[in-house]
């Protein structure tokens, strides 16, 4: 099968495949073949499950064979990070102290649908351990590469979910964000990441890093790609205590609605410092592209991403709370200090943080009442190179991954829907620029992206091998 094809997008994969034109086992073969050359570079994936992607696949074309429809994913290779839970699958959660845990009985509740849907998993994608990192340089299984420049970070913590996007070793894949994991690696790579509304998705099935803040999201080399596959997971779980089930109708039929009566701005202040020239620009060059013409300001922003940093810190050592006494040494060294600071901080500031959060919320849902989106970088510079601690902005060296997240944080703890869009041809290396909306309309942020995708002012072309 002509390799073009693996290299279109979901969508059309599943049509080709409904229709008979090709043979979902044909897409899956040149999957692994494109995985098996290509992936020793980019260090995306962790585990490739070969045989059961063609049993999954064969199964999709004995549907199609009988007359049935498989699903929108018919056929569509998928991966997903690995802290998702994948049927005879070891969790590894990107440490190795998880490698002899016994292999998961069932996948996790987002993987389940998406092969349920018709999609074909072939495999678990390389993380920064336990969510926790903004570059993905895992010193357990070595750092997910940046397919447009192997020299280069693919960002974190999802980082080989962004790079088997961008370098079109699957057409879609999962990740998950907490503090930006799936924004940072769609910016870094080039590629539509989606972080929906809190609960939207569940989340049952998946190694959490901080519970009341974690979501998880897909990654695509297109709008409709995003939108089909928020689709196919959402819906209530029980098993998550907090999943409400997302929107009420499908995104996919919203679409084409274009940006008409949408009230968007621009963010100012804490947004506008401390970036490149380029991811500024990059940001201009949508809000022109869209219309918006109006700046907001997001108050607090600093305060709030100190305290993202103390709930996230205070959570995530609990949840590690035993292995941080047990198996310290067994920590990636740099997660490890990470975890240490959560478990010593003092319980009063958890709880004037979780107080300081729910003031921000107000605060910022107030700004929803005058515009639908905003608009503001994903990240303060363009994937840096491996190994790199530092980088210069304002003329002041300052570190690279206390720094990378910075337009992450402060949106990350409020449960908003943020669709981060990839430009390209600003400097060597893609940008990305957050699309944000008021919680649960996950649509109006797609909206704006399938527009700009429409336009030509976003795209998520496939990295030179």
């Amino acid at each position: 099968m002509s390799e073009d094809l693996l290299l279109s997008d979901a969508a059309w994969i599943a049509g080709t495949v409904r229709s008979g034109e090709v043979s979902a086992r044909a897409v899956a073969e040149a999957a692994l073949d494109r995985i098996s050359n290509l992936d020793p570079t980019y260090n995306s994936f962790t585990e490739v499950i070969s045989e059961q992607a063609l049993i999954d696949a064969d199964l999709v074309d004995n549907v199609v064979r009988n007359g049935g429809d498989p699903g929108p994913l018919a056929g569509v290779p998928f991966a997903v990070k690995n802290l998702f839970d994948i049927a005879g699958v070891t969790t590894l959660a990107g440490s190795k102290m998880y490698r002899e845990n016994p292999p998961a009985t069932k996948d996790a509740t987002a993987v389940s649908r998406l092969r349920q849907a018709g999609g074909v998993l072939i495999g678990a994608l390389n993380m920064s351990e336990f969510a926790y990192g903004y570059t993905n340089e895992n010193t357990h299984y070595g750092p997910a590469r940046n397919p447009h420049d192997g020299a280069r970070v693919s960002g974190g913590s999802s980082g080989g979910s962004g790079a088997a996007v961008a370098g079109g070793l699957v057409p879609l894949s999962l990740g998950s964000d907490t503090n930006g994991s799936i924004r940072l690696p769609a910016a870094l790579c080039g590629v539509f990441g989606f972080k929906p509304t809190y609960g939207a998705l569940s989340r049952a099935g998946t190694a959490l890093f901080a519970s009341s803040f974690d979501h998880i999201g897909p990654f695509a080399r297109s709008v409709q790609d995003i939108a089909t596959a928020y689709d196919t997971i959402r819906g209530p779980d029980p098993t998550d205590p907090v999943c409400h089930g997302g929107s009420a109708s499908p995104l996919l039929e919203t679409l084409d609605r274009g940006i008409d009566g949408l009230r968007i701005a621009v963010a100012d202040d804490y947004f506008r410092e401390n970036g490149t020239t380029a991811a500024f620009a990059a940001v201009e060059k949508v809000a022109d592209a869209l219309g918006a013409n109006q700046t907001v300001t997001i108050p607090e922003a600093r305060r709030a991403r100190g305290a993202a940093f103390v709930i996230t810190h205070c959570e995530g050592a609990v949840q590690h709370r035993d292995d941080l006494r047990d198996h310290l040494d067994e920590f990636d060294p740099t997660t490890r200090p990470g975890f240490m600071t959560g478990s010593l901080l003092p319980g009063n500031w958890y709880v004037r943080a979780q107080k300081f959060r729910s003031w921000y919320r107000k605060q910022v849902l107030t700004l929803f009442e005058d515009f639908d989106l905003i608009l503001a970088p994903a990240t303060p510079f363009s994937a840096t190179k491996i190994g790199q601690k530092s980088m210069t902005l304002d003329g002041q060296d300052v570190p690279v991954m206390a720094n990378l997240g910075i337009y992450a944080q402060p949106l990350s703890f409020i449960g908003l829907p943020i669709l981060c869009a990839p430009v390209h041809g600003i400097g060597a290396m893609p940008h990305g620029v957050q699309i944000i909306a008021a919680p649960n309309n996950d649509a109006l942020a797609l909206r704006a992206g399938a527009y700009l995708e429409a336009s030509g002012v976003c795209s998520a072309p496939v990295a030179a091998a």
